[in-house]
């Protein structure tokens, strides 16, 4: 009950918050106070609106904002998420663009399970929309799901990403970003060995703590000097009764939101303030810079406990996949028995969450893939949010990405190998007329 009574304290806090916001702008705008001609009004009700919208933003998950995409024909189709396959802690869902032929190419964008929802990856499938068929994994917020559903820790997570490329198929090219790569990392090593036609044809890994030990962060060296025990006990609450997860133990979303914000204090404190002098100065406007940022940030969910803290304990103190040492259900998943799925890396020269040498760590790993099937790049300049978001994504990785998927497509590993049988015959022509 003492973990029950953290979860509802935050929730109130938050929730009184965002009713003083509501109570400021509202009585702000009382139509009487316009007689009163004195800027501390439009300041109430500046910060009222700012408040109001930002701890309301918390608990709200955030739509996708994906109405339509202009297509090669020059017409704007309707795109519409559906969901492919549902499952109790995510869901495996597709942008349908209805009146299009469907693309040859199909990326499966594997998003993070980090304290914020899929639609972090908005701008990514905006980018890939256009020609690429695109899926993603939803997963959903740990407060809303019963306890009945049971337990989802980091073998669980590998588990449903096996589940979602059978029943994409072998033909689907997958796109990682940040915390999920190495856990697909092991999903496809885990297919290599008990389904190998279900393995994608690429595997792109953006960002993603493959080997935390081999450029260390603040976040590994936070990981390094806490015990479980510590985490557990000052991290991990139980979701209180206002939700249906009710008795869950979660690592709620407002914790890890304050812990955040709490590294770049200054930097938000000073956003927030301009903000609000650009709302009293009527110079804001619903879908600004800051609002647009703010309003996907500040969206948080809750983690499943026990996915939080093996995740911590598996793969950053433990470094079970840096070693090839991960097991699923009792079973070793051997890295080392991907034989014929292309591989790429992405990493930013100025990630300061998982630091350049963490992500390409993985090809080291594939022991038995050949040389040419592996592919790593370096972003210059680029952040952690800039290797998949941003116009360095957008100009720079992403065609990158694209070629690396059209050079390991099937069409392309079946013509490379009629055209070596090509030239083979052709020198024994040669051969032959020389004789």
């Amino acid at each position: 009950m003492r973990h029950m009574a953290l979860y509802d304290m935050m929730e109130t806090v938050r929730n009184t918050n965002q009713w003083l916001g509501a109570t400021a702008r509202t009585m702000a705008s009382y139509p009487g106070l316009a007689l009163i001609p004195h800027p501390g009004i439009r300041w109430m009700a500046a910060w009222g609106e700012v408040t109001e919208r930002a701890f309301e933003r918390m608990i709200a998950k955030p739509d996708w904002g994906i109405d339509s995409v202009t297509g090669d024909d020059g017409r704007d189709h309707v795109v519409q998420p559906e969901v492919i396959l549902e499952k109790p802690f995510g869901d495996l869902v597709h942008f349908d663009v209805a009146g299009r032929d469907e693309q040859p190419r199909k990326i499966l964008l594997v998003a993070p399970m980090s304290g914020h929802y899929a639609t972090l990856l908005r701008s990514t499938v905006k980018s890939l929309i256009p020609n690429c068929e695109v899926y993603v994994t939803d997963w959903h917020n740990a407060r809303d799901i019963p306890v009945s559903a049971g337990k989802f820790d980091i073998e669980d997570y590998t588990l449903y990403l096996v589940d979602f490329l059978r029943e994409l198929g072998p033909d689907t090219h997958v796109i990682a970003v940040c915390q999920p790569a190495p856990l697909t990392l092991a999903a496809t090593a885990y297919l290599a060995a008990e389904d190998p036609d279900a393995q994608p044809r690429t595997l792109t890994l953006i960002g993603g703590p493959i080997d935390p030990d081999a450029a260390p962060t603040d976040v590994t060296d936070f990981g390094a000097r806490v015990t479980m025990g510590q985490l557990e006990e000052s991290m991990c609450q139980r979701v209180g009764f206002k939700y249906q997860g009710v008795g869950r133990r979660v690592y709620p979303g407002l914790l890890q939101l304050s812990s955040f914000m709490a590294m770049n204090a200054d930097t938000h404190a000073q956003a927030f303030y301009d903000q609000i002098f650009r709302v009293a100065s009527g110079e804001a406007s619903d879908h600004d810079k800051h609002n647009k940022f703010y309003d996907e940030y500040l969206a948080v969910m809750d983690m499943p406990a026990e996915f939080y803290l093996s995740t911590v304990e598996r793969i950053f103190k433990n470094c079970e996949i840096a070693k090839n040492a991960f097991t699923v259900e009792g079973k070793h998943v051997d890295i080392g028995k991907i034989t014929n799925v292309a591989v790429k890396t992405v990493e930013g020269a100025n990630d300061d969450i998982s630091a350049p040498g963490q992500c390409v760590a993985a090809l080291d790993l594939l022991t038995g893939l050949p040389n040419e099937m592996k592919a790593s790049h370096l972003e210059p300049g680029a952040g952690h949010y800039g290797i998949f978001a941003g116009g360095k994504w957008r100009n720079n990785i992403r065609p990158l990405v694209l070629d690396f998927i059209d050079a390991n497509s099937e069409e392309s590993r079946t013509a490379k190998p009629k055209a070596k049988r090509q030239r083979g015959e052709a020198d024994k022509t040669v051969v032959n007329l020389k004789q």
